[in-house]
């Protein structure tokens, strides 16, 4: 005869669309082990992370806390009894920042303590495939560059203005330069 036993579980609520998650094996290696996964443990922003635990003896149960979670999640304590096997959802928040926190979880009555650190990473954006590579210097062809030719008038004016002494000279090449750049400058937009 099988007793219903409790166990909760939390339902995802379904903020992202992504769904990240790890198994935690519970009582593989001893009496009220806690195992963790070995693996670097990532989630995404606005998604759903779910850690699985896989019960491989007697019914245990365990608390799973995290005190550092709250800039990413609202969970912050759960107490669970599992049988064979039980999932936890914690929906991460979709404006929050990456950075990582703690999930600690406890066994045996605070007997066997285990903490896995899950890194919070920014949804990766698909980046739109290019052709061909564009250089990372621009090539110079056909005509000379407007700022160019503006700059060599500026010298010129600038080299008359040191030579004469004539103050309009030396305002016009100051202009020059100044009218060159502007134009470069509106002109990328």
């Amino acid at each position: 005869m099988n007793l219903p036993l409790p166990s909760f579980t939390p339902v995802s609520s379904g903020i992202g669309s992504n769904v990240s998650g790890f198994e935690i094996y519970l009582n593989r290696s001893g009496i009220n082990s806690i195992d963790p996964p070995r693996e670097k443990i990532q989630a995404v922003t606005g998604s759903t992370l779910q850690v699985k635990f896989l019960n491989r003896g007697a019914p245990i149960h365990i608390t799973i806390t995290s005190a550092n979670a709250s800039m990413f999640t609202d969970f912050f304590h759960e107490n669970m009894y599992i049988v064979d096997e039980s999932v936890l959802s914690i929906p991460l928040s979709p404006d929050c920042q990456e950075g990582f926190f703690n999930l600690e979880i406890i066994a045996g009555y605070g007997v066997m303590k285990a903490s896995v650190r899950v890194d919070v990473i920014p949804p990766q954006r698909q980046k739109p495939k290019i052709l061909e590579e564009s250089p990372v210097q621009p090539v110079a062809r056909g005509r000379p560059h407007i700022l160019m030719v503006m700059m060599g008038i500026a010298l010129i004016l600038y080299t008359a203005w040191l030579y004469t002494k004539t103050e309009f000279l030396n305002i016009a090449s100051f202009i020059m330069l100044i009218v060159g750049a502007l134009y470069l400058w509106y002109r990328q937009r």
